[in-house]
Order: C-alpha cells, then sequence, then structure tokens
C-alpha cells in the first residue's frame, strides 16, 4: 500500500526510474579461438571430439576381468588405449560410446584373447606407457582407419588372422 503524499520519504525509498539499457551492437566470429567454417575442425592432432566420451572409461570397467595381457603389458596401458579407438568410433556415428566401441578396440587390438602371436609382439611397445603419454593414445587411435571403425566387433573378430589389413600401417 502506498504512503500518503505528506509522509517524508527519504530518497533512498523513492521509487528508481529504469536505467534504458542499448541494444547490443553486431557481433562476428574474430576473436582468435572462434572456429572457422562449420563444424569442429578435422585434422592431425585434433582428436575425435564427441558427446560424453568419458562413459568409454565407465564401460571399459566391465572387460577388466575379460582382458588377455600378454607379459610386460599392462591393463591401464590397454584401457588407455583402447578407449581412444573406441571414443573415435562413437565420435564417427555421432553419439556416446556404447558397450561394441569398446568390444571392437578391444578385439581390434587382440585384448579379448586368441591374438595371433605377430599382433602380439606389435602391439607391445605401441601400448607401453599409454596411460602417462596421450600422445602414443592418439597415434594408436590414428592407426585404426575409418573403413575398420565402421566394422561391427564381430567382423573385426572374423577378421583376426589378417589384422594388418585392419590398421592403416
Amino acid at each position: 500500500m502506498a504512503a500518503p503524499e505528506y509522509v517524508p520519504v527519504s530518497l533512498n525509498e523513492l521509487p528508481r526510474l529504469k536505467e534504458p539499457i542499448p541494444a547490443p551492437g553486431p557481433w562476428k566470429a574474430d576473436r582468435p579461438a572462434d572456429l572457422k567454417g562449420v563444424g569442429q575442425p578435422r585434422g592431425n592432432k585434433f582428436g575425435n571430439p564427441g558427446p560424453d566420451q568419458g562413459y568409454a572409461l565407465t564401460l571399459a570397467r566391465r572387460f577388466e576381468d575379460k582382458l588377455v595381457v600378454a607379459e610386460g603389458e599392462h591393463q591401464e596401458d590397454v584401457v588407455a588405449g583402447c578407449v581412444g579407438v573406441a571414443t573415435k568410433r562413437s565420435s564417427l556415428f555421432g553419439r556416446a560410446p556404447v558397450i561394441y566401441d569398446l568390444e571392437l578396440a578391444f578385439t581390434l587390438w587382440g585384448f579379448l584373447g586368441d591374438a595371433p602371436a605377430d599382433l602380439v609382439a606389435y602391439r607391445k611397445s605401441l601400448f607401453e606407457g599409454a596411460r602417462h603419454h596421450y600422445w602414443d593414445q592418439r597415434q594408436i587411435s590414428d592407426l585404426v582407419p575409418e573403413s575398420t571403425i565402421r566394422m561391427t566387433p564381430a567382423q573385426v573378430r572374423d577378421r583376426r588372422s589378417d589384422w594388418r589389413s585392419l590398421l592403416a600401417l
């Protein structure tokens, strides 16, 4: 309820007038970090951006008791390297990682068993220390071409003996 006009009022209690806010000026992407062109940039060492990629680490825990590592290999290195392949696959399809992305990655590198001896010898130095080095993880995922990424885990499993044709060596 408003006070009568004869009641004294201090300046702080008077209603304030609205300050007009000017309309914003035109905007254009001219800052150094603004993206140019359509979508995310692609190329060497840009990675494969996609939604909720950290979920791949949660899914990788489901394979802990199924992974077959050779002597001198560490399960943490295997997971770090294969998660990069799995997230590359999920981002190619524009979605978050699912269990089949990890199954494909682990199958491709022979960590779900029945790996040819020459694949085990090749992957040993490739995965060594991958849990500590981002560029090693990138190298592992960059070796897997899009044609292999688009396969199903069953198709990769069927071509296990011809593993070199599945990689960009």
